[in-house]
């Protein structure tokens, strides 16, 4: 039997939400960088990206059921992780200022924790305002992916509010894209792509073009 394409799910159709995140994230951290995985759940998130970055490099990480923390904890490297038992809303409060601004990545991989507790679930409110923190956590050409689940009881909400969240987002600040399947009667999982924006490098030969000189 053929491998499957590196694109593809495990049925060989299209990347799910989750594994597009992984393709836009993977393609842009290198060793040493820094990310947030907002919603450490199982710690599979947390465990790509702190492969991502190593070496050198290090990870925050969320959950407010200690079940999450202690699944994760099996899988991931202590020397390069930092697990944080808590909501994703008080990143800003609990990574080191110096932090700051310089984070290339932060995943949200919503809704509940598989396995566990299906009614301990993601919030609206609070997820809000993780993302408000997270834009400014972000360094300049640093993406955000945010991995919607609008099947399950409260998740239809949270994805009407993060589109409106989305949509509001300033232009010149950032570049979002909404991945979808368009064609299922059910309602499947997402994916949100925001990546703040990064001054263009100036061209060493473009020299003093007219573009390049003051009004």
């Amino acid at each position: 039997m053929n491998a499957l394409p590196h694109l593809a799910s495990a049925t060989g159709g299209l990347p799910s939400s989750v594994r597009w995140a992984q393709l836009i994230l993977e393609d842009r951290l290198r060793p040493g960088d820094v990310a947030i995985d907002a919603t450490m759940g199982n710690g599979h998130d947390t465990l790509f990206l702190a492969r991502c970055v190593s070496p050198g490099g290090h990870v925050f990480a969320f959950d407010v059921q200690a079940a999450a923390l202690e699944e994760t904890r099996k899988r991931v490297p202590a020397e390069m992780t930092t697990l944080f038992h808590g909501g994703h809303e008080t990143m800003c409060e609990r990574i080191p200022a110096e932090y700051h601004g310089r984070v290339s990545a932060i995943m949200f991989n919503l809704g509940y924790l598989p396995g566990s507790d299906k009614s301990c679930i993601t919030h609206t409110q609070t997820t809000l305002a993780a993302l408000e923190q997270a834009i400014e956590m972000l360094r300049p050409g640093g993406v955000l992916t945010i991995a919607v689940y609008p099947g399950h009881e409260g998740g239809a909400e949270e994805g009407r509010e993060i589109a409106k969240w989305a949509a509001q987002l300033d232009s010149r600040r950032f570049e979002v894209q909404h991945l979808r399947p368009v064609n299922r009667s059910a309602a499947p999982p997402e994916l949100w792509a925001v990546w703040k924006t990064a001054p263009a490098k100036k061209s060493p030969a473009a020299g003093n073009s007219p573009e390049s000189l003051p009004s």
